[in-house]
């Protein structure tokens, strides 16, 4: 059974069919997929990512009442915030934590938001960005059931984070979510994704993002990737900034077979980001990060800041490119890809971009993949360290500089573990950090 004639059978579960406009909408995507499928190798923005393993299976959509096999994962939920979590891609209002929002912040499950303001989330899906954008936003539209729809008010500064914990525990389970976030003129808020699963499950989890801050906003915005290492994990991220807006987005990925994230961010006048992304790959397994950074209006300025670490046969790859449209002037643009290899089977694939079209910019790259330094090792052999220890410590250094970037303290303890579980036989000590 295809995909598409998959999509068919489970069409009248998914949540909104009493919209017309959102039954028109999932159709045009299932006609767009059908024609279209699975992204190939044989296309220029996928060379280096093969995904024709997931066609070989059907994924079951999930279902509710999965929370009683959640319980070793909710160690990855953040004790002060306020918590959305969906199991398996649907809503799971016992495990979340919405009570007592502040006026002016609104926090609900997608599938709610349908039933409560569906002229909004109209408004938000119709402007979707081209499927062209990300090959698996098209099977996102035909096959979300549920997500996130937070919508923060003119001049609300929130200082409680809201994570969108997403847990998935399904055998071959397919897990599709839409999360559509929106910030006011001059709105403050810090937002943390986090995409976590049982290791014992393969599964698929296709993620997309949506974001737009008005004029002046001011976003936190943060992904922490911990999937099976037998799941395949797709998220795609698009962000839209309007004038004098501020983003400072942080992706950090360490799990998954099989993994990427597309983020594709357009920048108005005056607009700031700054995208940084770590990785770390071993055994088998690919991870990737695509990124695209559009100057649309004049004096913009954005810093893109991403690091990798592959070992054993493990492979990353990390593409950018920083487009600079014609109106662009007085862009300030800087991108850097920085890169390990621990061992000689490992591969990291480093393609960084400029697309400029005006004069009167500042725009930069630099890529570098290498091992670690000799003389560094031998040095903290002298001191009386044993060669794997050193390694780690010298591997964890590389890496935690960009830990050390995420300015959400438990969020930052939590991902320095997830690094440091990636060391084996580390010798590092959490109370030496």
């Amino acid at each position: 059974m295809s995909y598409v004639e998959h999509y068919r059978e489970v069409a009248t579960e998914l949540p909104g069919q009493e919209l017309g406009w959102l039954r028109d909408l999932r159709a045009g995507a299932d006609r767009a997929f059908a024609e279209r499928g699975f992204p190939s190798p044989r296309e220029e923005e996928w060379r280096y990512t093969n995904v024709t393993a997931i066609e070989k299976k059907r994924f079951r959509p999930g279902r509710p009442g999965a929370e009683k096999d959640v319980e070793p994962l909710l160690r990855y939920g953040l004790a002060d915030a306020w918590r959305l979590v969906l199991v398996d891609g649907v809503f799971s209002p016992s495990l979340s934590r919405l009570d007592a929002l502040p006026q002016g912040v609104v926090v609900l499950p997608l599938s709610e938001a349908l039933v409560r303001r569906p002229e909004q989330v109209r408004a938000w899906l119709e402007r979707s960005p081209d499927g062209e954008a990300s090959r698996f936003l098209d099977f996102n539209t035909a096959y979300f059931r549920d997500g996130a729809y937070i919508d923060i008010a003119e001049r609300v500064a929130l200082e409680t984070p809201i994570q969108i914990l997403n847990l998935s525990t399904q055998a071959e389970g397919l897990s599709v979510t839409r999360n559509l976030i929106g910030l006011g003129r001059h709105a403050e808020a810090r937002i943390v994704e986090t995409h976590a699963g049982l290791d014992t499950a393969g599964y698929l989890s296709a993620a997309v993002t949506q974001l737009n801050l008005a004029d002046g906003a001011s976003l936190d915005h943060y992904k922490l990737q911990l999937e099976s290492p037998r799941a395949y994990h797709f998220g795609g991220l698009h962000i839209e900034q309007q004038a004098a807006s501020r983003l400072r987005q942080h992706h950090s990925a360490f799990g998954g077979l099989i993994g990427r994230t597309d983020i594709h961010n357009t920048l108005g006048r005056g607009a700031e980001c700054d995208l940084n992304g770590l990785f770390m790959v071993d055994g088998r397994r690919h991870l990737d990060t695509h990124f695209v950074v559009r100057h649309r209006e004049p004096h913009a300025g954005s810093r893109e800041h991403y690091r990798g670490i592959a070992g054993d046969r493990g492979r990353g790859v990390c593409a950018g490119r920083i487009v600079v449209d014609q109106a662009a002037a007085k862009t300030d643009a800087e991108m850097s890809s920085r890169n390990l290899l621990l061992s000689e089977d490992a591969e990291i694939d480093s393609k960084p971009q400029l697309e400029i079209h005006t004069d009167d910019v500042k725009c930069s790259h630099g890529v570098t993949v290498g091992q670690l330094d000799a003389e560094s090792v031998f040095y903290l052999q002298s001191r009386g360290i044993d060669e794997i220890t050193a390694r780690n410590m010298l591997t964890f250094a590389f890496a935690n500089e960009m830990v050390e970037k995420i300015a959400l303290e438990p969020l930052r303890r939590q991902v320095r573990q997830a690094l440091l579980c990636k060391l084996p036989q580390t010798g590092i000590r959490v109370d030496w950090l």
